[in-house]
């Protein structure tokens, strides 16, 4: 193994072809990419019998089906499962029901009635219940469209297909937008793309008009709007005012199709005029040239006439555009330079300094999105998107086609590939100088809880992997910007990103999280100079929880500590004690690579070990043991002040007396009781806690809090997530009872992002079937029919923390790449498998076939030097 021939030998055998294996990444005709068809990932039906995970969404479950297409902090819309549009999102923050008034239609030349938008039926629910539904709704449902209609996903690609029984023209749509791992910029721009595809299925020569039409929507007051020209189609405009330059934004509607004829004003009138003549036009067949106007235009069509000969199938592509470069969004209180960490520590102001890649550092006032940095105006967006189309489609389709060419069980490729879509939508921003920067989820008009909340984003195992350099601009933010020469880190990071005012608690799970992560980021990069420059900061961090949480130095967290779940909890308790510990393993393996002093790190690990496991766990699962005495904070009446939960009121306090301060969990079985644990082996680190009682605990949790009928279940919080006959995982359970009077504020509550962190973790313990039961339970609660299949909603639409999923890869086939070593690892709790692995360098499929494992690289290189089998070196 020490030879160079030695090595290429022994990667043979194992069916890996050299040190670099590397495939070209921009044709799927090329060697090296993987047939769709040969490897369409399997279907079963969930437990309504009536939909396939992974299978295709028809009648009430396409209720609530709606896809978003966008970049990474970049904005989006989605399609539906009609084929409609909705959530137009581009204007740097959600609008969740913002409906635009964009359609696509058809019309066959010679049969009037035949002219339909091209959309299936309307679910029910736009019926009344929708705002102004009491006046007769509004837009676009009162026209014709296609009888039959199904939607399937194959992210980031979505297909609606339809047709009619009094249609001889059958259609597809194929909405997508540019996702390549390890490309975060040409994953991140405001852009996207519908295919119509048409099938002639008669007998008989069909002359058709595909039009796609838009009401002016970019339009806001007191600005002037107006519809400008671009190549083979239009732009939606809206000037910029002069105390209110955020107001300016373009989208650009246009096709591939040089006899595209363009109307840039719609007839303007009152009423409903608009709307009523372009249909007119439309349902006649007929196509309208009208050249742009000042101001004043309600909205715009552009046409694209056909013929089809029987048989004969034609695809239009129809391609969107947005640049909305200035924002007003300034968010959280500016710091000073008392709030700054100590340059001495190695702490920077730029990001380049830290070996993350940016254009320049950001000076603006406002938040201004990373696009606005590449592009100037929408001109140069679209005109980059329509160049390069072919091969960011090709691109994306490699990962799709590698993504789901995987065996592992179909509701775990569901529940990935549906949480993906988090990233594309309004959660996620991206300022201009390349930096990440996230909500915790979407609010119906803003964001939802600002900052790339360290407690949340903890959970998310996604972008580290997917895009591993934007991940590292967030360590950036924790370890510099958000934290102060003593180390206190604020757990939401301001934006712009800059300087934090320290005048609220750390957030204990998220600070030790960070470190762990900061481990993750060095062994999934491979740059030691990078963790060099970073370690001073983690130190420094480090130092501060032991003096903060555990200053007599028990290895446990006994001071209060706030985490994720917006309270504090007082004395130790397994969940956040298993950060601590994962923590502390995570920097004396950083510190021992880099020839630091580990002894104190080493001891406070050997005693809180002990004592989690010995003092914390009662023979079944790991609890709290609830201190208000001897430690150093003051009374829980006296240091409420600060908490979200407000002061103790007369009441508060008799409770505070019998049963100690509010929103423990004391000897309750909490789903996150383990939860350093988890984040542990997910950055791959060892079982910080014993593997026999973290199983126990996981099991445990399994047992009690997972229920498959919601109806008796009492939940005065927020029920929505999962209520009635929905199953779910409750957050916490008191089986062996101690119910506190008020236990932690959301105990009562289901969340995905704690559902398959839960399930992810029984998975690497080897306990696969309690892990799919869980992942199936929440999937069948995102059906289509009462929620959306791809927003798991939490606090916000696509609530961050259900980037969890992405764990299950993991959990089920141990598959990780270590790039310090260069050693691929593989612990499988299924088998034979095939799985998608991605890296800092390029992704394809890892797979393990009778003991054997080989890999296949279809975008980038890895250079691989041992591969790791359950923990064996493997030969043939």
């Amino acid at each position: 193994m020490k030879t160079k021939t030695g090595r290429r030998s022994f990667l043979k055998k194992i069916g890996i072809s050299g040190i670099t294996v590397a495939a070209a990444p921009v044709t799927l005709l090329q060697a090296g990419t993987i047939s769709k068809s040969s490897d369409e990932p399997k279907a079963v039906k969930n437990q309504s019998e009536k939909r396939t995970y992974n299978g295709a969404y028809r009648d009430e479950y396409l209720n609530r089906v709606a896809f978003p297409i966008g970049g990474i902090g970049a904005g989006m819309f989605c399609l539906e499962g009609t084929g409609a549009i909705s959530h137009m999102s581009v204007r740097n923050k959600p609008e969740v029901f913002h409906e635009p008034g964009m359609f696509a239609a058809l019309a066959i030349k010679g049969i009037d009635s035949h002219a339909r938008i091209i959309e299936g039926p309307s679910p029910d629910w736009r019926k009344f219940g929708q705002p102004n539904s009491g006046n007769g709704g509004s837009g676009t449902v009162g026209l014709p469209r296609f009888h039959n209609v199904e939607f399937i996903t194959r992210f980031p690609f979505a297909t609606v297909s339809l047709r009619d029984p009094k249609e001889a023209v059958a259609v597809t749509i194929e909405g997508w937008s540019p996702f390549i791992p390890t490309d975060a910029d040409n994953s991140s721009l405001p852009a996207g793309a519908l295919e119509y595809t048409f099938q002639n299925e008669s007998r008989d020569k069909i002359e058709a008009v595909f039009s796609y039409n838009s009401r002016n929507f970019m339009k806001k007051d007191p600005a002037k709007g107006s519809i400008q020209r671009i190549k083979n189609g239009f732009v939606l405009s809206c000037e910029e005012v002069t105390d209110k330059p955020f107001l300016k934004g373009d989208f650009a509607v246009f096709t591939d199709q040089p006899e595209t004829i363009v109307d840039h004003c719609w007839f303007r009138g009152g009423w409903f005029d608009p709307l009523t003549m372009a249909w007119e036009t439309i349902k006649r067949g007929a196509t309208k040239q009208v050249e742009p106007v000042p101001e004043g235009a309600p909205g715009a069509s552009l046409f694209v006439p056909f013929t089809l000969e029987a048989g004969a199938k034609k695809t239009i592509r129809v391609m969107f555009n947005w640049h909305v470069p200035v924002t007003d969004m300034h968010v959280g209180n500016d710091g000073t330079r008392e709030d700054k960490c100590d340059p001495a520590s190695g702490c920077c102001n730029t990001t380049s300094e830290l070996g993350v890649s940016v254009e320049k550092p950001f000076e603006g006032k406002d938040y201004q999105p990373w696009y606005a940095s590449k592009f100037k105006d929408i001109q140069s967006t679209s005109s980059y998107f329509e160049k390069n189309y072919d091969e960011l489609k090709n691109k994306s389709s490699l990962f799709r086609d590698a993504f789901y060419a995987s065996t592992l069980p179909p509701e775990v490729i569901e529940a990935v590939a549906a949480n993906l879509t988090i990233l594309k939508s309004p959660t996620v921003l991206r300022q201009f100088d390349g930096r990440l920067w996230s909500w915790e989820g979407c609010s119906d008009n803003s964001g939802c809880c600002h900052g790339s909340c360290t407690h949340v984003w903890n959970y998310a195992q996604a972008i580290p992997h997917l895009f591993p350099s934007l991940e590292r601009t967030l360590r950036h933010s924790e370890f510099c910007e958000d934290q102060n020469a003593e180390g206190h880190q604020a757990f939401r990071t301001n934006l712009p990103i800059r300087i934090v005012k320290h005048d609220f608690y750390a957030a204990a799970d998220g600070q030790l999280g960070g470190i762990m992560k900061v481990y993750r980021e060095w062994r999934i990069s491979g740059d030691q100079e990078w963790l060099k420059k970073m370690y001073p900061l983690v130190k420094t961090s480090m130092d501060y929880c032991i003096r903060t949480w555990d200053p007599r130095h028990r290895g446990v967290l006994e001071e209060p500590h706030h985490n994720t779940y917006d309270i504090e909890f007082w004395g130790p308790d397994g969940m956040c004690s298993s950060f601590y510990l994962g923590a502390l393993v995570a920097f004396i393996k950083m510190s021992t690579f880099l020839k630091k002093d580990i002894a104190l790190y080493k001891k406070l690990y050997e005693a809180g070990k002990k004592y989690v496991e010995t003092d914390l766990f009662n023979g079944e699962y790991f609890f709290q043991k609830i201190m208000t005495e001897g430690l150093t904070a003051p009374n829980p009446v006296d240091a409420s002040s600060k908490s979200y939960g407000g002061e103790y009121s007369a009441e508060a306090k008799e409770l505070l007396r019998k049963e100690g301060p509010k929103y423990q969990y004391g000897n309750g079985c909490l789903s996150d009781g383990v939860l350093g644990d988890w984040i542990a082996r997910a950055c791959g680190l060892e079982n910080p806690l014993d593997s026999e009682k973290t199983k126990s605990h996981l099991l445990a949790v399994h047992k009690y809090n997972l229920k498959s009928d919601l109806s008796n279940h009492s939940n005065p919080q927020r029920p929505s997530f999962a209520m009635g006959d929905d199953g779910g995982l409750l957050l916490c359970s008191w089986p062996k009872g101690g119910k506190l009077s008020l236990p932690f504020v959301y105990s009562d509550e289901v969340w995905t992002g704690i559902e398959y962190q839960v399930a992810a973790h029984l998975a690497l313990m080897g306990n696969v079937k309690e892990s799919l039961e869980i992942v199936r339970t929440c999937r069948d609660r995102y059906d289509g029919r009462t929620r959306n299949p791809f927003n798991e909603y939490e606090c916000g639409h696509w609530y961050a923390r259900a980037l969890s999923s992405y764990g299950l890869l993991q959990g089920l086939t141990g598959v990780r790449y270590d790039a310090v070593d260069k050693a691929l690892h593989i612990d499988s709790k299924v088998g034979d498998f095939t799985c998608f692995l991605s890296t800092q360098t390029g992704f394809g499929t890892v797979s393990l076939k009778g003991g054997k494992p080989s890999m296949k690289m279809v975008y980038g290189t890895l250079a691989v030097d041992k591969v790791m089998v359950s923990g064996k070196v493997s030969f043939l």
